[in-house]
C-alpha cells in the first residue's frame, strides 16, 4: 500500500467539528456480514486496465473498515497517535454515507483510514504470546487453521493471514501417519485475522470453487491454485489477490480482488505471460510490499525454476505483474521463493527443488537499496543446517517494526502431500541480525510480543534439533543434525507413534549433536526406543555428563532421565548402541524444567537482539550469562552495540562485562553514545577467556531509545563482550 498525500479534504472539514465529541464506539448499521456477501461478479473476460471511476461507486468494503474501527478503545493508544486516527475514521464515515461519493473518494478514504490505522501506538508495551510449532493451529474458534503457500500481510493496524485451503490438509491432520499424494484438490481460501500474531480468528472464504474467473470458468475448475499473496491498490482502493493458477490449459498468475481484507474477491485477471521470465506462469511466488508501499511478485520460472524474478505490480490497479527482474539463478533450480527486508536491505531465500520437502533457506542478499538491483550469491541462511529449516521449506516472511527491535518471522511450510514429515503445516521461527547476516532460530517454542517486537525462548521448547529425524526425507548413512562418531549409522522407516522415520545405531556405534547453547537450569530428556540395548549421554559445558540407560525392548518405549543440572553454554547429546546390535531411537527431547533466574532489569545480553555484534555469537568459554557472547571480528571498527531504553534524559553508569584471553595485552575502544564518541575504553587482559570482569563508565543518556556502541580501534578488535548493565 503506497501512502498517498492526497486526502479528501471536504469530509475532513466535516470531521472537524465531530471530533471532540466522537466516541467511535458505535458502529455503522452495516455489518460485517457485508463482507461476506458475494458481489456480482464482473466480466468473466480480460478485465480492461482501470482507472478511478468519476462518478458515484458502491464499495461495500469502506462501511466494513469503518464499522471495525469504531470498535477502538481510545485509551489503549497514545494521545498524539490516536487524534489523527479519529479524524481519519470520521472522514471515512463521511464518505461511506455519502451517495455521491466517487471512486477517489473511497480510495483516499480508505488509504488515510488504514494509515493512521498502521500509525496507531499501543499505550502499554504489549504481551508475550506463545507459538508453539510441531503441532496443528487452530483458530479462535477452536477450528483448525488450514492455510498453506499463502502469506501475512498487515493492513491498518490488523495482520491478515491467507492460505489455501486443500483436501489433504484435513486428511493430514485425521491422521499424519502416512503420504497423501496428489491431495491437492482447492477447497478455499480463507482469511484470519490478528492483532498479536498468534491469535487468529476465522473472517471468511476470500474465494471458494464457486468462484468465478475467466471464460466463464470457475476456481473449481483450476487444476491447481496456489502459492499466493495480497496487496492493497491506493489507486482503486482494491485488496488484490496475485496467485499461481493453471486454468484450461494454461499456467499463469491469477488476480483477485476485493473492497476489504476479508471481501468475497472477485476475477480481475488472468496473466499467462511476465515479461523476460523464460516460461508462462510461475514457480513458485510471494507477494511483497516494501516500506514505501510499492509491491512486487517474487517468483522464478515455471520449468527448471533456476532463476529469480521481482516484478512490480502495476501501480495504476495491480492487476498486472510488470516485466520482471532476474536477481539471481541457480542451476539446480529453486522453490518456496519468498522475500523479506531487515535493516535496508532485502534478502530473496528459497529452498530446493525437490518436492516440497524440507531444505536449508538459500539467501540471495541486495548489495544496494534497491530491490531489483543487483544481488550477492546464494548463502545458505545461518541457523537453518542443522534440521533444514525446523524441517520445513520457505513459505513467506513477515517483518514486525517494534516499539523495541524489529523481528522477522520466518513462516516455513509442512506440506502433507508428498511430504509426511512432522505434525503441523506452519511452523514459524524467528530470524534476527545481529552480525553480517541475518540467522535463523530453530526453536520448537517461543514467545513473542508484536508490540515491541520482541521474542523469547519458550518454556517448553526442545533444544534438541531434528529429534523426529523428519529432516533427510530419504535414507541416509549421515542424518542431518548428528554427528557420526563409529559404528552402522542411519535413519529407517517407522517412527515412534506413527511417524515416519527414527534413528538406528549399531554395531557399538554412536551419534553426537552438539547444541550451541542452551541456558542454565534443571533439564528432563526423553526419546522413545526400540530394539537392543543402549545409552544416551548428555554433556554440560562444564564437562558434566548424566546417562541415560535404554534397556532392549521389541516395541517402542518411552525413557526419561530427570534433574539434568546444565550450566549455561553449550551441551552435547550422544547416542550409543551398547553392543552389535541396533538400537532405535526417535522423538528425542531436552527440555527445560526450572524457571532459572531472570535476568537483573537493566541488562543487555549481547547476543540478543536488539544487540549488534560484528561478529558471532559463539558460546564455547564458559562462565557468560544468558545463550552466548559477542565475539567480534579481529579488525578495527568490528563492533558490539547496544540499544537502550532511558525513560528520562539522566546521567547512567554503564558496566560491561568483557574477557580478554589475548597474550598481546589490552584491546583499546571508542565509547560511541548515540552515534557521537565520548570516550576511550581500554580492555586488559583478564588472563583467559574464561575469565570475565566489568569495566563501569558514565554516560549521558537521552529519554527513550539510546545507542550505545564499543569501536575497537586496531586490528585485534573487541575482547569477547557478555552483556552491557545500564545503572
Amino acid at each position: 500500500m503506497k501512502q498517498r498525500s492526497h486526502v479528501v479534504s471536504k469530509y475532513w472539514k466535516l470531521a472537524a467539528a465531530a471530533l471532540l465529541s466522537v466516541a467511535l464506539s458505535a458502529p455503522l448499521s452495516a455489518s460485517t456480514a457485508a463482507a461476506e456477501t458475494p458481489a456480482p461478479q464482473r466480466q468473466a473476460t480480460e478485465l480492461q486496465d482501470q482507472g478511478a471511476a468519476a462518478g458515484p461507486v458502491v464499495d461495500r468494503g469502506l462501511e466494513y473498515l469503518v464499522s471495525d474501527y469504531q470498535t477502538r478503545t481510545p485509551t489503549k493508544y497514545t494521545a498524539d497517535s490516536w487524534k489523527p486516527f479519529a479524524k481519519a475514521l470520521t472522514a471515512a464515515a463521511e464518505v461511506a454515507g455519502d451517495t455521491s461519493a466517487t471512486t477517489s473518494d473511497v480510495a483516499d478514504a480508505k488509504t488515510a483510514l488504514m494509515t493512521a490505522a498502521a500509525d496507531l501506538k499501543a499505550a502499554d508495551e504489549g504481551t508475550f504470546q506463545t507459538i508453539t510449532n510441531n503441532t496443528f493451529w487452530n483458530d479462535t474458534s477452536g477450528n483448525p487453521i488450514y492455510s498453506q503457500g499463502g502469506g501475512v500481510f498487515k493492513f491498518g493496524d490488523t495482520y491478515y493471514w491467507y492460505g489455501v485451503h486443500y483436501t489433504g490438509a484435513e486428511l493430514y491432520r485425521a491422521n499424519p501417519t502416512t503420504k497423501y499424494d496428489g491431495n491437492v484438490s482447492f477447497v478455499s481460501i480463507p482469511v484470519y485475522s490478528s492483532k498479536d500474531l498468534v491469535n487468529w480468528k476465522f473472517e471468511n472464504n476470500v474465494a471458494t470453487r464457486s468462484t468465478r474467473i475467466q471464460n466463464g470458468a470457475t476456481l473449481g475448475q483450476a487444476g491447481w491454485v496456489g502459492r499466493l499473496g495480497v496487496s492493497y491498490n491506493e489507486n482503486t482502493g482494491k485488496y488484490v489477490l496475485a496467485t499461481q493458477a493453471y486454468v484450461g490449459g494454461g499456467h499463469g498468475v491469477l488476480f483477485l480482488q476485493g473492497d476489504s481484507p476479508t471481501d468475497a474477491f472477485d476475477y480481475g485477471y488472468f496473466q499467462t505471460q511476465i515479461t523476460n521470465s523464460p516460461t508462462t506462469g510461475t514457480g513458485d511466488q510471494t507477494v511483497f510490499t516494501d516500506d514505501d508501499g510499492k509491491d512486487y511478485l517474487i517468483f522464478s520460472n515455471r520449468e527448471g525454476r533456476g532463476r529469480a524474478f521481482v516484478s512490480k505490480l502495476r501501480e495504476s490497479d495491480s492487476l498486472r505483474a510488470e516485466p520482471g527482474v532476474q536477481i539471481g539463478q541457480n542451476s539446480s533450480g529453486r522453490e518456496g521463493n519468498a522475500m523479506f527486508k531487515l535493516d535496508g536491505k532485502y534478502y530473496h531465500a528459497a529452498s530446493d527443488l525437490h518436492g516440497w520437502n524440507s531444505s536449508v533457506a538459500h539467501v540471495l542478499e541486495s548489495t544496494s537499496g534497491n530491490i531489483q538491483g543487483s544481488y550477492t550469491g546464494e548463502y545458505t541462511l545461518p541457523g537453518t543446517e542443522m534440521d533444514y529449516s525446523h524441517v520445513t521449506q520457505t513459505g513467506f516472511f513477515v517483518t514486525v517494526k517494534g516499539t523495541k527491535q524489529n523481528t522477522v518471522i520466518f513462516a516455513g511450510d509442512r506440506w502433507a502431500d508428498f511430504a509426511w514429515n512432522g505434525i503441523g503445516y506452519n511452523q514459524w521461527m524467528p530470524v534476527t541480525k545481529t552480525g553480517a547476516r541475518p540467522q535463523f532460530h530453530s526453536v520448537s517454542q517461543w514467545q513473542f510480543n508484536a508490540t515491541t517486537g520482541e521474542w523469547r525462548v519458550g518454556p517448553a521448547n526442545n533444544y534438541i534439533l531434528n529429534p523426529d529425524i523428519q529432516a533427510d526425507r530419504v535414507i541416509v548413512s549421515s542424518v542431518r543434525g548428528w554427528r557420526n562418531l563409529s559404528g552402522s549409522v542411519t535413519n529407517v522407516n517407522g517412527g515412534a507413534n506413527g511417524s515416519r522415520f527414527a534413528l538406528q545405531v549399531s554395531n557399538s556405534g554412536g551419534v553426537e549433536q552438539r547444541i550451541e547453547s542452551v541456558p542454565a537450569g534443571t533439564y528432563t530428556l526423553s526419546l522413545h526406543a526400540r530394539g537392543s540395548a543402549g545409552q544416551v549421554v548428555i554433556t554440560g559445558a562444564d564437562g558434566s555428563q548424566r546417562t541415560l540407560g535404554i534397556p532392549s525392548s521389541s516395541g517402542w518405549a518411552k525413557r526419561e532421565l530427570t534433574g539434568i543440572e546444565l550450566p549455561g553454554g553449550a551441551a552435547t547429546v550422544t547416542v550409543r548402541a551398547s553392543g552389535s546390535g541396533g538400537v532405535t531411537v526417535d522423538q528425542l527431547s531436552l527440555v527445560k524444567t526450572s524457571a532459572g533466574t531472570p535476568a537483573p532489569p537493566g541488562r543487555y545480553e549481547a547476543e540478543t537482539a536488539p544487540a549488534q555484534c560484528q561478529g558471532t555469537i559463539d558460546s564455547n568459554q564458559a562462565g557468560y550469562s544468558g545463550s552466548g557472547f559477542c565475539n567480534g571480528n579481529a579488525t578495527a571498527g568490528a563492533f558490539a552495540e547496544f540499544t537502550v531504553h532511558s525513560e528520562t534524559a539522566r546521567t547512567a553508569t554503564l558496566g560491561i562485562r568483557f574477557a580478554n584471553g589475548a597474550t598481546s595485552g589490552a584491546r583499546p575502544a571508542n565509547l560511541v553514545v548515540n552515534g557521537s564518541t565520548v570516550g576511550t575504553v581500554s580492555f586488559e587482559s583478564t588472563g583467559a577467556w574464561t575469565t570475565w570482569t566489568t569495566k563501569t563508565v558514565t554516560v549521558s543518556l537521552n529519554a527513550g531509545s539510546n545507542t550505545i556502541r564499543w569501536d575497537p580501534t586496531t586490528a585485534a578488535g573487541l575482547p569477547n563482550v557478555d552483556y552491557l548493565d545500564v545503572g
